[in-house]
Order: C-alpha cells, then sequence, then structure tokens
C-alpha cells in the first residue's frame, strides 16, 4: 500500500492555537468549550481513566485516540461496544491496561493482533478483558447514564458469555413467576469521545448517518470530548434540532478537527479507507512494523493537522458527494 511505510516530506505546521475563554467544565452555559485536541486530551483525559472513544462504523474518532497515544497515557481502562483497529493501536501502544467490550476485530479483514497478543501472550504484558453482547454494552451505558444500579436484558438465555464475565449475574422477575433474566452493572466512564459532523462552541452535538451509543455514553460519562468535523452556528443547529444526539449542557469540550476519524468515515464528509484496513493486517502481525508505524504516524507528528496533511492526494479518493436530505416544516409561531 502507498503511502503507510514511507514519509512524504511534509514540512508545514499544524497551526494548533489554543482557544481563549475555554473552562473545560460542562457546567457553563453559554460559555465557548472550543479548544484543542491536545488541550482537551491533556485535560480530561488522565491516567488510570475509563475511556469510552464511541461511534458506530462511521464517526469513530482515531484522532482522539492517536493523541491519547502521543501524550503517553497509561493504565487506562478502554470501553467501546465494537473495538477496531483504533484500540488495536492504542493498545499496541501501552496506553491500556484493561478492555471492556463486545465484539472485536479489523472490519471485514480479521483480528486485532496487538490485543490478540496482549491477551493470548502477555506480550508485552497481560490485558484484562471484560466482555458482553453489544446489547449488554448498550444497556450498561443506559444504566449509567440513568444512574441505576443495574439493568435487566433477557438475550443472555443460553449464551456461554456469563460463564467468562461473573458481573452478568442472574436475577428473577419480582413481578410475575420468577422468570429468570441476566442483569449488567452500570457503566459511568470517566471520559467518553464522540465524533460528530457538527457542533456548536457551547457543546449542542449534531449526528445523522448510523447511529451507535454516543447518546448513552454521553451522558453516562463523568466528562465528555465532542469532536466534531465543523463548529457551526447555533441558528445552524436550531434549524435542524432533532439531529441534535447530544446537548451541550454534559459536555465538556468542543474540538474542531476535520477528517478525525480516518481510515473510519463521517457520513456526508469523506468516504472509510478500505485500503487502511487491509493494510493494517500486515503492520498489527509484526509488533516492530506496529511501532514504526506509531512512530511515523502518531509520536512523529505534532498533531492530526499533519496526518491529513501527509496522506496528500489520497483523500481525493475518498471525499462524499452531495444527497441532501429533505426538509421539514417546524412551523413559525412567532
Amino acid at each position: 500500500m502507498s503511502g503507510w511505510a514511507g514519509t512524504s516530506g511534509w514540512a508545514g505546521t499544524s497551526g494548533w492555537a489554543g482557544t481563549s475563554g475555554w473552562a473545560g467544565t460542562s457546567g457553563w452555559a453559554g460559555t465557548s468549550k472550543q479548544t484543542t485536541m491536545a488541550e482537551a486530551v491533556g485535560e480530561l483525559v488522565r491516567d488510570g481513566d475509563t475511556v469510552a472513544i464511541e461511534g458506530f462504523t462511521h464517526l469513530i474518532c482515531f484522532a482522539a485516540g492517536h493523541e491519547i497515544i502521543r501524550q503517553r497515557k497509561r493504565d487506562l481502562t478502554l470501553a467501546r461496544m465494537t473495538p477496531d483497529v483504533i484500540y488495536d493501536q492504542m493498545i499496541g501502544a501501552g496506553v491500556a491496561r484493561k478492555l471492556i467490550f463486545s465484539w472485536l476485530g479489523n472490519p471485514g479483514v480479521g483480528s486485532l493482533h496487538a490485543v490478540r497478543r496482549r491477551i493470548e501472550q502477555a506480550d508485552p504484558e497481560p490485558l484484562e478483558i471484560e466482555e458482553y453482547s453489544h446489547f449488554g454494552m448498550v444497556c450498561r451505558y443506559v444504566a449509567g447514564a440513568s444512574n441505576l444500579p443495574f439493568f435487566p436484558i433477557r438475550s443472555y438465555y443460553e449464551s456461554d458469555i456469563p460463564s467468562v464475565n461473573p458481573n452478568i449475574k442472574p436475577m428473577a422477575s419480582p413481578y410475575d413467576d420468577g422468570t429468570e433474566v441476566y442483569v449488567v452493572p452500570p457503566l459511568r466512564p470517566d471520559v467518553t469521545i464522540v465524533h460528530a459532523q457538527r457542533a456548536t462552541v457551547t457543546g449542542d452535538t449534531q449526528i445523522w448517518g448510523l447511529l451507535g451509543c454516543q447518546k448513552e455514553a454521553a451522558f453516562a460519562a463523568e466528562r465528555v470530548i465532542v469532536v466534531c468535523e465543523e463548529v457551526v452556528d447555533e441558528a445552524v443547529i436550531r434549524r435542524d434540532p432533532n439531529r441534535t444526539v447530544i446537548p451541550g449542557v454534559v459536555v465538556d469540550a468542543v474540538v474542531e478537527q476535520p477528517f478525525a476519524c480516518h481510515p473510519s468515515y463521517a457520513q456526508g464528509y469523506y468516504d472509510r479507507d478500505n485500503a487502511f484496513y487491509l493494510e493494517w493486517e500486515r503492520i498489527s502481525k509484526d509488533p516492530e512494523a506496529l511501532e514504526r508505524w506509531l512512530k511515523e504516524w502518531v509520536h512523529g507528528l505534532e498533531g492530526h493537522a499533519e496526518y491529513v496533511a501527509r496522506m496528500g492526494e489520497r483523500w481525493e479518493g475518498l471525499r462524499a458527494g452531495e444527497r441532501l436530505s429533505g426538509e421539514v416544516n417546524y412551523g413559525d409561531y412567532s
């Protein structure tokens, strides 16, 4: 694959500057929460935290994961409904001690080899794992967001997952003849990071296309970082309010970072880079190749703006065309 092993010689600067007035708190209504990725991760992601980077198929914020690697955060518990290549990169880089997950793999390709080495060979050290079904993870976030002590779920009936996860417990229903269900504990991340198409500086966040459990994971978290393709004026959000998935009241930091999902995609902005996922299979199988990739594409860069520039013309084949959604009449009652 071209582009991923070599360097392009790009010599520009990333152009990142701190945003004045950022409060780093979700509680100040009307205050701009816009900041840089480096500042958001540096302030809000702490060693030992439980960190959830959510997004389903698209809107997976690789740039945030890379910044966590770049800042050499350690002893993290990584939570994600479908951990894929970004968590393979983060675990291969040594940021995590534990993984909470449902399905995992390199989608459409195969295994996550850095994760497998940590689990199967304890190389370079063991990785603790805690496995659920997809719906089990969603229910854990819902319980965390709702301040519930547990959430009941029927779908573990005749499943083997409870046999490997003692946190999934059987419970007799108190309302009928004692029908047995299973319950899962709440998941309350210290930090949830979500990517979105657009947000305001105060954190009102709009998403369209495939939805995962971004909303639930955000409401369950102690701190929330929203990364978006573009920061827009409040009037843009008000014109289409039903797309607002996460309200600014729960958001601590807003980062405008175009192309932050690569090699994943952002609906309406750019496509999935399938070639990268195929190339990752080769890279991740070899610990030395993985280390070289991290050195060149993460540690060797100041930030994601350099990553984007280094990709050069590769972006041209990923840019999305235009297919506009319809309009509805909300009514003018003024």
